[in-house]
């Protein structure tokens, strides 16, 4: 009982430092909603729609124009003009006009009336990989489409049937079946990483920016001294608020994207919770244990800042861990947002049991017990400690 109202006498205290300092303010809640409404609010058709393309028709027969016409129906393609050239065509993409365009040499229809092959290309700019590997699909299928018209009106004129046709212009037939996300919605897989991503930064720093702010301004004393020296108590106490206010702000994103974006889910909501709890106790136990190993203000938030940058390219949502090499895969271990996300990929999004995650979810609880290796490294510190700017 003495330890609780010790804990509740430090929350009280957190509670004014909170209000009076605005840093809380802004990066305890007004960022990160920032952040939560501008990655699902940026991506909320799900793919890119409508993206510039280009057109080179040197042929300009009633075969290349109806090619045009299925190119910009497409819904990731909008044919915004026409060239003359190629040189002028590439000029665009190289001024960012558009990204990819079709060319249609001259001859085309001819050539393919009389089954000679024309060859007509397409170019499209990878340094966008997203809208590059969408346009160059569109681009691919119109090129196919093309000379499978052909072909089927040189059978249909020489009396095959269409189911002849058929198997002839298409031997195998694919029965695709995107697992878990069949719309291959990018919002979906990327706006559940970016978000906890960013929450766990700000959860990072915030962490390490309360301890550092006691010894900035000489207050690990008074500080120890309401816990009657116990750093432990101490501990708690002081990121008592800071949980409550975390968890609240995650709870609310799950609720926006799981019931008002309608993001699919096969996991239980119990599972949700679960990882909610870990990611915010994990992210403030990172935090203390980056100011423990160095009891610096600036230090332990650059290290906090490093670790969180990293996360994202780590966590394997960009890019495969299993495509990396073995000494960066062995390093994904070490960030939470890794485990974060195994978790959420797992159990929620594909709705498998929790015991095939268990090695991520022992990494979560894990990473909450971290300031226990440094407790007293950061009581000695309140204790002895003089700042140095």
């Amino acid at each position: 009982m003495k330890y609780l109202s010790l804990i509740w006498a430090i929350a009280k205290r957190e509670s004014k430092i909170l209000y009076v300092n605005r840093i809380y303010g802004f990066s305890m809640i007004v960022f990160p909603l920032l952040a939560m409404i501008f990655f699902t609010s940026l991506m909320d058709e799900g793919l890119p729609e409508d993206m510039p393309v280009g057109v080179v028709d040197l042929d300009n027969s009633s075969t290349s124009r109806a090619l045009i016409r299925r190119l910009d129906a497409f819904q990731s393609s909008r044919v915004v003009a026409h060239y003359p050239s190629v040189a002028e065509a590439r000029h665009a993409i190289q001024k960012n006009e558009i990204y990819a365009f079709l060319y249609i040499p001259k001859g085309t229809a001819d050539k393919l009336l009389s089954s000679r092959r024309p060859q007509i290309s397409y170019y499209y700019n990878m340094g966008s990989v997203m809208s590059g590997s969408l346009l160059m699909k569109d681009l691919k299928t119109i090129s196919n489409l093309g000379s499978a018209a052909v072909g089927q009106a040189t059978m249909r004129a020489k009396g095959y049937t269409a189911e002849q046709i058929q198997t002839f212009l298409q031997p195998i037939r694919v029965d695709l079946h995107q697992v878990a996300n069949p719309w291959t919605n990018y919002n979906t897989y990327l706006s559940t990483v970016f978000v906890p991503g960013i929450m766990m930064l700000f959860m990072f720093l915030i962490s390490a920016y309360s301890l550092g702010m006691e010894l900035k301004f000489g207050r690990g004393k008074e500080w120890l001294a309401l816990a009657d020296n116990n750093i432990v108590v101490a501990i708690l106490g002081k990121y008592l608020l800071q949980a409550v206010v975390f968890l609240t702000l995650i709870f609310f994103y799950e609720f926006y994207i799981y019931h008002v974006m309608h993001f699919p889910r096969l996991g239980s909501a119990l599972n949700i919770i679960l990882l909610s709890v870990l990611e915010v106790f994990a992210s403030i136990g990172f935090g203390i244990f980056a100011f423990g190993l160095m009891p610096s203000l600036r230090m332990s938030m650059s290290i906090c800042s490093l670790w969180a940058v990293l996360s994202f390219s780590l966590a394997g949502s960009a890019f495969p861990v299993m495509g990396m090499d073995a000494p960066i895969q062995a390093l994904t271990w070490l960030f939470p947002l890794r485990h974060y996300y195994m978790l959420y990929q797992i159990t929620v999004f594909n709705g498998f049991p929790l015991i095939d995650a268990w090695f991520h979810l022992v990494a979560l609880v894990a990473f909450t017990l971290l300031p226990w290796f440094v407790l007293p490294k950061i009581k000695n510190a309140m204790l002895t400690y003089v700042y140095i700017p």
